[in-house]
């Protein structure tokens, strides 16, 4: 993570930050908090990473981290201004962000990739999703064998069935075969492009 994180930091020319979510669990939220340190803030816009991430359950909670904007500022004596958000404790990013997908983002990966685009947050770029989304638990059989059944099915909003139907992506890139042997990384570089391209546009220049 560090590696990309200094990726992304050279390919933008210190303007964006990097952080990947390697699954949905409660250790992956709980590293995101401490990923998205005073560094990350620091900067213009934030590469939001779920490639390769095979699921979990917090899905919403990483979503309002960064659907959370900031409305009024805090400023505290010898120390500068600050979202009242994060002053008064709670999680939130406030900044433009990206996300990068790929087909190995999987389950609650996908949960979180259709809340971040029916939210409208950022563009994702990479490759769409696994389309593997329903929820399955354990099953004993009598002669100690494990079954995973499933039990709760997955629409989005609109009521469509999410499983076997990938989440698409709105900047499509695959990465060349053997390319994650060396040190360049086609998703990342045109995250960074589209985040950087955006927050020029936004700024009015």
């Amino acid at each position: 993570m560090e590696q990309r994180r200094e990726y992304v930091a050279k390919a933008s020319g210190g303007k964006l930050g990097y952080v990947h979510m390697f699954d949905m669990s409660a250790g992956a939220l709980s590293q995101l908090h401490v990923d998205l340190d005073a560094d990350n803030h620091a900067k213009q816009g934030v590469v939001v990473d779920v490639r390769n991430n095979n699921g979990g359950f917090v899905n919403v909670y990483a979503i309002d981290v960064f659907a959370r904007r900031g409305y009024l500022n805090m400023m505290t004596r010898g120390y500068p201004s600050v979202s009242a958000r994060s002053q008064l404790g709670q999680r939130s990013l406030e900044l433009p962000t990206i996300l990068v997908t790929n087909q190995h983002s999987l389950s609650d990966a996908e949960d979180f990739t259709e809340g971040y685009r029916s939210l409208k947050l950022g563009k994702v770029v990479g490759e769409p999703t696994a389309g593997w989304i329903i929820y399955t638990w354990n099953t004993r059989l009598m002669d100690g064998t494990i079954l995973r059944l499933p039990r709760s099915r997955i629409t989005d909003r609109t009521g469509a069935p999410m499983e076997m139907h990938p989440r698409p992506v709105d900047v499509n890139v695959k990465r060349p075969i053997g390319e994650s042997y060396g040190s360049q990384d086609a998703q990342l570089d045109k995250a960074v492009d589209v985040l950087l391209a955006s927050l020029h546009a936004g700024s009015g220049d």
